[in-house]
């Protein structure tokens, strides 16, 4: 088994931030082969997903979003902060992903990336922990 963290600045605003590249380079750093790697993130308000990683797609994903949960709308969690939308969008997507590791490749589809959504109305700092067992 293998563990790490990564961190990155995020801006928010359904900002969809590829980490197959990233991913791929933490599982480089093992000796593992064959397995499950997981993906998580340790934040309400952002997901984890699969998806065509694409300028286009990553904007429909997010026009899909405003509409289903408009950050207009008013929320109860709204009343301590401005950030409901983004708690409930995340909670609909997840916070991780498992992709299954066969002869040291991940086993994405072709058009396939993992990818990290921060649906928060600021700026932060996301954790983002990988684990790969194998």
């Amino acid at each position: 088994m293998h563990q790490e963290t990564l961190t990155f600045k995020t801006q928010g605003n359904n900002e969809v931030i590829d980490l197959t590249d990233r991913v791929k380079s933490v599982l480089s750093q093992t000796e593992i082969t064959t397995g499950l790697v997981t993906v998580f993130s340790s934040h309400t308000t952002t997901a984890i997903t699969v998806l065509e990683f694409e300028p286009g797609a990553n904007r429909d994903l997010g026009e899909v979003m405003n509409r289903l949960i408009p950050q207009s709308h008013s929320y109860h969690h709204n009343v301590m902060d401005s950030n409901g939308h983004a708690h409930a969008r995340a909670a609909i997507i997840g916070p991780s992903v498992s992709v299954p590791l066969t002869h040291g490749v991940l086993q994405l589809g072709r058009w396939q990336h993992i990818a990290l959504i921060d649906f928060d109305d600021r700026p932060r700092e996301r954790n983002l922990h990988i684990t790969i067992i194998g």
